[in-house]
């Protein structure tokens, strides 16, 4: 059988004895684990390992797979030069899953390396799978902000050519869980952090990969999860194929979750072909999600529908807006998100037009079409885009950090000419200092710059 199995493995510097010296014993049981996980695949005798990292090269609109005959790498930035590998990769695979991804429609390919070495979220399976007998060839490739079915099919299409190129393949899938599992981790807590970490273990443990796809996406952004578009690629590459699934160990007593898991293949079961399932969950909550929309929200889609299908903005305001939208004039933000994750995000501090309802269009264009982080919205886009809209209160001046709450209020930083704003209650955001930093970062205002500061509120309308 071409699809050997898999293996779900952490990527913590730390595990390794060269790295930790003596800390990694706080993570034993991850470390016996991975050492159990490599000698069962070393008893598989794959002909490649198929390795999907989350520190490899990550594009948000493309599939980068490792180009090249081979590649070299160290744990020298975490002050272990000495341990290093080189992997000869396996070209005729990986040009035949790139082959196969473009005829699925996927957008997959060797451009766009910006850094050649293996990365640690190779190095540190390969350090163990090496020791225990493993020196295969690899395909090596990375993530992506495509939506969690995209990265499935990419799986599907590894399968489809290890079984056409007449490989005996292991699909790797490298990834922490939550980063927010501890008050006194590098990235602090969340009650996000354990609720995925559970949730992500118990879909190793029952092997039922339609729920890698289908977690929802607001759980996963506040949980700073790492791994879990690795594990839904392996889902893909195990599609229509009946495993035994072992979760070998699960911990985090630094504040980031490891986990450790084995799927052998033992044959083919076609209930286990989840992507049909993961397209239907997904529309249904997308017009779940839709029919809640208020007034506001579906202003805002209207105007980027109306836009990009017709290819000029709204002449004139629907009828019945609510007093509120056309009563009086305020700031607005309008922000898109694509799969969970933001596609675009334009406002004003102060109003430009003469009502609320005017500023909702204006920025909602903006934010599907001149956010210079992402490319324009693309019609085919359109249906697959969730709405927030938040219109700001009027910003006060402060004298203190101490006077923010990043829950409750925005903050505007400024210095001469420059600005920066930041909207409150942003996932990823827990402290005033983040807040203030990332604001100020934004204006192009350094740490030193004698800046001022300013809060507001916002009614955000999702």
């Amino acid at each position: 059988m071409p699809m050997l199995g898999a293996i779900l493995t952490p990527h913590p510097p730390v595990l390794l004895p060269e790295v930790g010296r003596g800390r990694e014993q706080a993570i034993a049981a991850t470390g016996r684990a991975m050492e159990k996980a490599a000698k069962t695949v070393a008893q598989w005798n794959p002909d490649v390992l198929i390795i999907a990292s989350p520190h490899t090269i990550l594009y948000g609109d493309y599939f980068h797979i490792a180009p090249g005959q081979s590649a070299e790498g160290s744990m020298a930035a975490f002050r272990a030069p000495q341990v290093q590998f080189t992997a000869t990769y396996d070209a005729p695979l990986r040009d035949e899953i790139i082959r196969r991804a473009e005829n699925a429609g996927l957008i997959a390919g060797t451009l766009g390396q910006r850094d050649p070495s293996l990365d640690h979220g190779v190095l540190i399976p390969l350090y163990y799978l090496r020791r225990a007998g493993v020196h295969c060839p690899i395909v090596r490739m990375g993530l992506s902000c495509f939506s969690s079915l995209a990265h499935y099919r990419l799986g599907q299409c590894v399968a489809e050519a290890v079984e056409t190129m007449g490989r005996r393949a292991v699909f790797v899938a490298s990834g922490d869980l939550s980063h927010k599992l501890k008050a006194d981790g590098p990235y602090g807590f969340a009650p996000e952090g354990p609720v995925f970490d559970e949730a992500v273990t118990k879909a190793m443990t029952s092997g039922h990969f339609l729920d890698f796809l289908t977690m929802d996406s607001s759980l996963c952004e506040r949980a700073a999860e790492c791994g879990l578009r690795s594990f839904q690629i392996m889902a893909g590459a195990l599609d229509g194929l009946a495993v035994q699934p072992q979760l070998l160990s699960h911990e985090g007593p630094f504040g980031v979750g490891y986990a450790v898991a084995l799927f052998p293949v033992t044959g083919q079961d076609e209930t286990r072909r989840y992507a049909a399932a993961c397209e239907h969950i997904h529309k249904e909550r997308l017009k779940a999600r839709r029919a809640k929309e208020d007034p506001f929200v579906q202003l805002a889609r209207l105007s980027l529908q109306t836009y990009i299908r017709k290819g000029h903005p709204l002449q004139a305001l629907p009828d019945d807006l609510p007093t509120e939208l056309v009563s009086h004039a305020a700031g607005v933000f309008v922000s898109l998100h694509k799969d969970g994750r933001l596609r675009g995000c334009i406002g004003t501090t102060l109003p430009t037009e003469k009502n609320v309802a005017w500023e909702i269009v204006q920025n909602a264009i903006s934010a599907g079409t001149r956010d210079p982080r992402f490319p324009a919205v693309r019609a085919g886009e359109l249906d697959e885009l969730t709405y927030s809209v938040d219109v700001l209160g009027q910003p006060e001046p402060v004298d203190s950090p101490a006077q923010f709450n990043p829950k409750q209020y925005g903050v505007i930083v400024s210095y001469g000419r420059k600005r920066g704003l930041l909207l409150p209650d942003l996932n990823g955001v827990d402290t005033v200092e983040q807040q203030i930093t990332i604001a100020r970062q934004k204006g192009g205002i350094l740490e030193d710059d004698p800046y001022t500061l300013q809060r507001f509120k916002v009614v955000r309308h999702l």
